[in-house]
């Protein structure tokens, strides 16, 4: 199980394989409303990095590369989601 810190610092570390591939950013850019001011600004903001989690698991490639990236399992990527703000409601699919 990975805990809450561990969880933050992943995803930061997945906000970071984000920004680097304009087709993962970009999608999210548009998305959001946020520029890369913001992304910047809001790195260490708990609630944006639950955003950028939920956003890369809308798309199984994304989970895929992002998982290879952090070298972790893909399925790691829900668990790092729990930890973090809005985490804990319940997912209907």
């Amino acid at each position: 199980m990975i805990s809450k810190d561990n969880a933050e610092i992943y995803a930061v570390h997945a906000l970071g394989w984000m920004v680097q591939d304009d087709d993962v950013v970009m999608p999210f850019l548009a998305q959001t409303g946020v520029g890369l001011d913001d992304v910047k600004a809001r790195a260490g903001d708990p609630e944006f990095l639950a955003s950028v989690i939920d956003f890369i698991l809308s798309m199984d490639q994304w989970v895929i590369d992002c998982a290879d990236a952090l070298e972790i399992k893909p399925e790691q990527l829900v668990e790092i989601r729990a930890q973090l703000p809005g985490g804990n409601l319940p997912n209907w699919t």
